[in-house]
């Protein structure tokens, strides 16, 4: 089966993208379920899962905050910021992630959003690794018009979930996600279309196949 994995940087409209190509593909999308597939194997609530999740808004405000009140690390000359104490072992949480969308993948397939999929499908056949991504001013305008925010509330939320996102990848992988080793395709979504990036994010997944 099809699998695609999204690393989508805030404002680059993976949440719509990674639909698109699902339904383009005849295969699931996989976000949502992936914290309630891992809360389901660790016996514990959906929320708490989600406190872990780097795709929730809960769990990336809690990654950050914890980030914060640490000392920055140096990792191959980016910033690396370690998150502290959670309800759960936050490696317990990202294991039993990664087995999760490793069953996806041997399964169903499906296009798989977020949770550092690259890295930890990079030795899947056929496996289509995509990054979206683009220059922070536009993601902001992007984020401002499509919820209303100003700008520079706008400019906020991009920053804060870019930090808290790379330092899950960061963390966990020792790797930089804005790298495009990891990655077949790297998308500018703020300029090219949206049609246009689902419809190359098809052609190449099934390319691949």
């Amino acid at each position: 089966m099809r699998v695609v994995t999204i690393s989508a940087t805030y404002g680059t409209a993976g949440s719509v993208i990674g639909p698109a190509v699902a339904g383009r593909l005849g295969v699931p999308f996989v976000d949502r379920a992936i914290p309630s597939a891992v809360a389901d194997e660790l016996g514990c609530t959906l929320e708490e899962a989600l406190a872990h999740d780097d795709r929730a808004e809960h769990g990336l405000g809690r990654l950050l905050a914890e980030a914060m009140r640490l000392p920055t690390v140096s990792f191959g000359g980016v910033d690396m910021y370690l998150p502290g104490n959670m309800p759960l072992p936050a490696e317990d949480f990202v294991a039993h992630t990664e087995r999760v969308i490793r069953q996806t993948a041997r399964g169903q397939g499906g296009v798989i959003l977020g949770r550092a999929g690259a890295l930890v499908l990079a030795d899947h056949p056929g496996a289509l690794h995509v990054r979206l991504d683009a220059p922070a001013g536009r993601r902001v305008i992007q984020t401002a018009t499509l919820t209303g925010v100003t700008e520079r509330q706008a400019r906020r939320i991009v920053e804060d979930n870019d930090r808290a996102r790379a330092a899950y990848v960061r963390h966990f992988y020792r790797a930089d996600p804005a790298s495009p080793l990891h990655y077949h395709l790297v998308l500018d979504s703020t300029s090219i279309p949206i049609d246009t990036c689902v419809e190359l994010i098809v052609t190449a997944s099934t390319a691949l196949s």
